[in-house]
């Protein structure tokens, strides 16, 4: 596979309307170059492709569905009483994207 270039992260920064500056994209270069490496790492195990995939962490996972009930809910205002700002029957929460 062919290794990300300069050209390619710009590219498709500007597909993806993210215009990003020469360190953004030395940054974004640096990241694949460790990704790479580390896949590079993973092909390096002998047999790996004898391997099968799992398909949970925890290879003694168990789930059992319950049964989906209707219940009661409580009033909205009950709830909203215990939040810290609010805007009609809504939450205010901090501004987390600029």
């Amino acid at each position: 596979m062919s290794k990300f270039t300069k050209e390619m992260v710009d590219e498709y920064a500007e597909k993806l309307l993210i215009g990003l500056t020469d360190e953004e994209n030395k940054m974004v270069l640096d990241e694949f170059e460790a990704i790479d490496k580390s896949i590079d790492a993973i092909n390096k195990i002998p047999n790996i492709e004898k391997i099968e995939p799992m398909t949970h962490a925890l290879d003694d996972f168990e789930f059992t569905l319950r049964e989906d009930i209707a219940g009661e809910s409580i009033p909205i205002e009950d709830a909203l009483r215990n939040a810290g700002a609010t805007d009609g029957r809504e939450i205010e929460v901090p501004k987390v994207v600029d």
